[in-house]
């Protein structure tokens, strides 16, 4: 957007004539229009003009996200925003000015080993649903029988992923999933990282409050963010609320971060000031800077409600998020707690919702598809149908169990379904016209290797000589948690394998600069850099090894203790499960992938084969562990002069324990050069002593442990 236009837009910045209400800044900032004056250089500042510039451009930054995210009225350029952002960033870093609230905080935290379990200030209720609108009058009838005639609140029923959050004094401190209602994941770091959702709230809020909303993901950023993944080969997404409830839960906020989430807030679970009403509730929202959805209103009886539902039905093609339905709310708080709620669900509310979207074909053929995983996925070729406005001509059945299920067959005649834009999937058999089922290989369709049955799914048991896997094997061989080869990435892999310059793993340590150079976007000197990184994993540590072949469930974790405990890959290679479930941090899934892994004759081949040219892991002294350590926790933040991997290896060694969260169990926590601010967060919180390089260093001399640890 031009200058030009932000300033009609909102020349003043206030309500009325002169435009919006500011949500967070004063209207003098003078950051609330694109900057038309350079920045004063960052080294000729005070310190007490940084923390001013800061403030006012953390303001601003936030005024802009909630005209953006949330009003979608935005007062400057794409531009001009990524460079107040940036300027942020840099002062912030220079004069190390931390601030939980800054924009600057979403762009995603440090990995997280695992979700943490959360207690919800208040439990989440489900609520009764149905597609029959003499369900929704019976519903209507039991609480006007209870309280009277009432108001209803209708709104759009989103089909996405609910979360509670939570503010204290106005700042954000707290996200979770809905779980079973009483408790969920905590998705803090991840929340964080949707601009929607402010990390500040605005105007007159409750010191106290823990609100209740939807996160989804926009339907056109869910066609495109499933291009984009399809374009690097990977499985797109089935549909939007897939779509937010993976990412959501994904342990990198990071990733999150690149994701395009929203979310609708509609209800205040628990607050030091509760709203009298719900169309009131609404209304503080709003106030409060929260996104709330549009399309909501208060009807005076259930008739309307349903007409309201049938409007509704009609525009959901036209909206930009999914619904499966509307909900029907109580609109007055003092009736809602005298028609309380079950133990599951609340008696004041109701769910009336949307038919499913499905039509009738006929199954022309069916194919069977191979991911990068191993994973087989059938899927069935449709006579074209239209469903829902998008024609489908491709139906997934899931894996062999949903089609023994189905009773599916070629020629049958089917339903077909999709909520919105769902992958479309066989909901039933209409009728048969097929002999019998579709019989599922027993074979992989790429390889020929033999199919195995895990619960409801299958997978070729190729492993690394399987093509469809050769892809995914080679970029994980190389990733940073395995051998760290630079200039394996993903797009140069596939390029390499549809170009035959790689036909197998092994085939990396037969690069040649001449097979690299004559290639688009190759040349000499990209060519020799990689084999020569290629080339200097020939001797890789032991554990770096085994995490690269990739074996199910085997991370850095187990396979350091892998090598502790085996100490060469041949000894490895040939632990029954039951010395390998002796093993720390090996149970009996691990164990059953490890063998079977090393049992695989073609996986084993591929081993062999990479000791054939060259490859040989190093092998681990088992007697030079210790117990130096024993009984000590230690988590890792910031660059060390190691890496991450091999300072948790040397506690490791040494009988401590290296985790990825700070935590009340935590003994001490060791910041590097360039740290995340949430693990040092964290360990304030818990009273965990810090301590820099040099002081671990310390530590570790008074126990007899040499650090850095000798080549």
């Amino acid at each position: 957007m031009s200058d030009e236009a932000a300033s009609e837009t909102n020349p003043s910045g206030r309500d009325g004539e002169d435009g919006p209400e500011l949500a967070y800044a004063d209207p003098g900032n003078p950051y609330l229009r694109d900057p038309d004056t350079d920045f004063e250089p960052i080294e000729e500042l005070s310190r007490e003009a940084a923390e001013a510039e800061a403030e006012a451009l953390r303001a601003a930054l936030r005024e802009h996200d909630h005209r953006y995210y949330v009003l979608a009225d935005p007062l400057v350029s794409d531009r001009a925003y990524d460079e107040l952002f940036a300027r942020l960033r840099d002062l912030e870093s220079h004069f190390d000015l931390d601030s939980a609230t800054s924009p600057t905080r979403r762009v995603g935290g440090e990995p997280l080993d695992e979700l943490d379990a959360v207690e919800h200030r208040a439990p989440m209720l489900s609520i009764e649903q149905s597609t029959d609108a003499d369900d929704l009058r019976e519903f209507d009838r039991r609480v006007r029988e209870a309280v009277g005639d009432v108001d209803y609140v209708c709104e759009p029923k989103f089909d996405g992923l609910s979360v509670e959050v939570v503010y204290e004094g106005g700042e954000y401190v707290r996200a979770a999933t809905r779980g079973d209602g009483t408790v969920g994941d905590d998705v803090t770091e991840q929340v964080r990282t949707v601009r929607s959702i402010p990390l500040a709230l605005r105007g007159d809020h409750p010191d106290s409050l823990a609100v209740r909303g939807e996160v989804f993901m926009p339907r056109d950023a869910f066609r495109e963010h499933n291009r984009e993944r399809i374009e690097r080969d990977e499985e797109p997404f089935a549909n939007p609320r897939n779509a937010a409830a993976g990412t959501l839960r994904q342990l990198d906020p990071s990733v999150v971060a690149d994701r395009p989430l929203d979310c609708f807030f509609y209800d205040v679970l628990d607050a030091s000031e509760v709203p009298a009403s719900q169309s009131e509730t609404l209304d503080r929202l709003r106030e409060w800077g929260l996104h709330v959805n549009d399309r909501v209103e208060v009807v005076a009886g259930i008739e309307q409600a349903i007409e309201y539902r049938d409007a509704l039905l009609e525009a959901r093609e036209d909206l930009n998020y999914e619904i499966d339905g509307t909900v029907i709310k109580v609109d007055a708080r003092d009736a809602r707690e005298e028609l309380g709620a079950t133990s599951r669900a609340v008696r004041w509310a109701f769910a009336y919702k949307f038919p499913p979207r499905a039509e009738v074909t006929r199954v022309t053929d069916v194919v069977v598809q191979v991911g990068r995983t191993g994973r087989l996925t059938p899927v069935a070729l449709l006579e074209p149908v239209d469903v829902g406005g998008v024609t489908v001509s491709r139906a997934s059945l899931h894996n062999p169990e949903e089609i023994e299920r189905l009773g599916v067959g070629v020629g049958d005649e089917v339903r077909v379904r999709r909520a919105g834009d769902v992958i479309p999937e066989v909901a039933e058999v209409l009728e048969k016209r097929a002999e019998g089922t579709f019989d599922f290989p027993e074979t992989c369709p790429v390889c020929n290797s033999p199919v195995e049955r895990d619960g409801p799914l299958a997978f070729c048991t190729g492993g690394l000589t399987c093509d469809a896997q050769l892809v995914r094997a080679i970029v994980h061989y190389g990733s940073r948690q395995a051998l760290d080869i630079d200039g394996l990435g993903e797009e140069r892999v596939e390029q390499l394998v549809d170009s035959g310059v790689l036909t197998s793993l092994p085939d990396l340590y037969r690069l040649s600069i001449e097979d690299l150079a004559d290639l688009e976007s190759w040349g000499e000197t990209s060519a020799a850099n990689l084999v020569d990184a290629v080339d200097a994993t020939r001797s890789p540590p032991l554990p770096d090894f085994l995490v690269a072949l990739g074996i199910p469930e085997v991370g850095g974790s187990t396979a350091r203790n892998l090598a502790r405990e085996f100490g060469d890959l041949d000894a490895v290679m040939a632990a029954s499960e039951a010395e390998l479930q002796a093993v720390d941090d090996v149970g009996p899934t691990v164990a059953t992938h490890v063998r079977e892994f090393f049992a695989n004759e073609k996986n084993r081949a591929v081993v062999e084969e990479l000791r054939d040219v060259g490859v040989e892991p190093e092998s681990v002294d088992t007697d030079e562990a210790g117990d130096a350590l024993d009984g000590l926790t230690f988590v890792f933040t910031g660059a060390l002069s190691v890496t991450r991997g091999e300072a948790e290896e040397l506690v490791e060694r040494h009988g401590g324990a290296a985790t990825g969260s700070v935590s009340g169990n935590t003994d001490y926590l060791v910041v590097g050069a360039d740290p995340g601010q949430t693990k040092r967060d964290d360990a304030d919180a818990n009273d965990v002593p810090t301590l820099d390089e040099d002081g671990f260093a310390d530590l570790l001399g008074e126990r007899g442990i040499e650090y850095p640890p000798a080549e």
